[in-house]
């Protein structure tokens, strides 16, 4: 399993929506509205790093209201 937290931008206003509607979405664990630099911090998880990239990734990206996204995968210390 291959897990990323992708940081969201969004225009003014929109946060809680986007977050709603990247909740509903395949793949996504989780996701929140925060205040800060980026208004939205979703957790993704596929099976493999090549499924999150072509799948999950560009779905996310696709929600209206998303102006700029940054996907950091979660190193495993395992």
């Amino acid at each position: 399993m291959v897990e990323a937290y992708m940081l969201i931008q969004t225009e003014v206003g929109r946060a809680e929506v986007v977050a709603k509607q990247v909740a509903a979405l395949p793949g996504v664990v989780s996701a929140e509205y925060v205040t800060g630099p980026y208004d939205v911090v979703v957790r993704v998880a596929s099976a493999t790093e090549d499924d999150l990239a072509a799948s999950v990734v560009p779905s996310v990206q696709q929600i209206a209201g998303i102006t700029r996204t940054l996907t950091c995968p979660i190193a495993d210390a395992d």
